[in-house]
């Protein structure tokens, strides 16, 4: 049996650990490639776009896939409709492993927003000193906003356009709450910016913030294809799997 995972997030990693080594089970990562020192899981791993639905149905066909698992980023665009439109057009189920979004809690001081553009609206109202938290893409909705002081952290160096007054952080998660609290302590933070990533790998910016009664502007996700199985943990995606693999086991021995 043949799964394809589709990747680039530290779920779709776990998951591959998880099936690696199953006896009868082929696992084949892909990794959209925006990364350049991506932290790669066991088994085969491929790195680079599809093209497209249909340049994703004819390598499910080529490659003989029997199942795929959609376990990309919350925010990562047009893959999850392409992965349902060649799913469906290939015959091959579909399971999406989406880790939950964030709630606020009490003392929370949270603003949502549905885009970067909407976020980058709502800050001069609510500070001068920005910690973002978005990733290198999209800086440039921040960078007409020149009165205000940014400190953006992401895995890799952003590229222009950008804020005028930023300091770029290079870092990559999980991050630890008292490492947060001096951050925004020595930084003098007084907004933070983030997506509404989920999973505990970087929620603890958002205690961080509580602590020291900051606003934090959310960016809420895209809307996502509808109408598939969605679990929220590599676990349950392990035995959606596991299950497959036994039907098609005993039909083998029939």
């Amino acid at each position: 049996m043949h799964v394809l995972i589709l990747g680039g997030t530290a779920e779709a990693r776990r998951l591959a650990e998880l099936l690696h080594g199953t006896p009868g089970l082929k696992v084949t990562s892909s990794l959209a490639g925006r990364v350049a020192a991506p932290r790669l899981p066991p088994g085969e791993v491929r790195v680079g776009g599809f093209g497209g639905a249909g340049a994703l149905t004819t390598w499910l066909r080529e490659h003989a896939v029997d199942a795929v698992v959609d376990a990309t980023h919350p925010f990562a665009g047009t893959i999850g409709f392409h992965a349902v439109a060649a799913a469906a057009a290939a015959r091959v189920p579909l399971l999406a492993l989406r880790r939950p979004g964030w709630s606020p809690v009490e003392g929370d001081r949270w603003y949502d927003a549905h885009s970067l553009a909407e976020a980058a609206a709502l800050l001069p109202r609510l500070g001068r000193r920005i910690f973002l938290t978005t990733g290198r893409m999209g800086l440039a909705a921040f960078a007409g906003l020149d009165d205000l002081w940014f400190l953006a952290r992401s895995v890799e160096a952003p590229e222009p356009p950008c804020p005028a007054a930023m300091e770029v952080l290079l870092d990559r998660g999980p991050f630890t709450l008292d490492g947060e609290r001096e951050l925004l302590r020595r930084h003098r933070v007084d907004v933070l910016v983030t997506k509404d990533s989920g999973g505990t790998a970087t929620a603890p910016k958002l205690t961080a913030a509580r602590e020291a009664g900051l606003p934090v502007v959310v960016v809420r996700r895209p809307p996502a294809p509808a109408g598939l199985p969605v679990v929220p943990d590599p676990q349950e995606a392990t035995r959606w799997i596991e299950a497959r693999l036994d039907r098609k086991g005993r039909r083998r021995t029939r």
